[in-house]
């Protein structure tokens, strides 16, 4: 059964660095060819943030962002594919929310409906 576990949340304030982890367990390694983070701020529906997906073919990785994010957040992964990471840089308030990761075993684009794994999340709370 794959298991998702996110962790690294907690309070910051604006400007600061954050960086999140996904540990993912009791999948293959085609579990984790796409790996996403995504996020629901208060209030809001869950929303797109980051994904990187493995061209099996060629062995790398492409990573995406929203516009939201790009350029400030930074999404990687361990070479055994059973960490993700996503480093969170010059947090802004509007970067509160509940940081989720996914994982699909197909190419996976941005919407949420698309992945068949979900960790329970990780509360990000950024103060201005």
């Amino acid at each position: 059964q794959v298991r998702l576990v996110e962790t690294g949340g907690g309070l910051v304030q604006a400007g600061d660095s954050l960086r999140l982890s996904c540990a993912a367990s009791g999948g293959t390694f085609s579990t984790y060819t796409t790996m996403g983070w995504f996020r629901q701020p208060p209030g809001k529906e869950r929303e797109f943030v980051a994904r990187i997906w493995r061209n099996w073919s060629g062995g790398t990785d492409t990573t995406y962002y929203s516009d939201s994010v790009k350029g400030r957040f930074t999404i990687s992964r361990a070479n055994d594919m059973n960490t993700m990471y996503l480093l969170m840089n010059s947090v802004k308030p509007e970067d509160t929310a509940v940081y989720y990761c996914a994982t699909d075993r197909r190419y996976r684009g941005s919407a949420a409906s698309e992945y068949d794994f979900w960790g329970q999340g990780t509360q990000v709370t950024v103060s201005s």
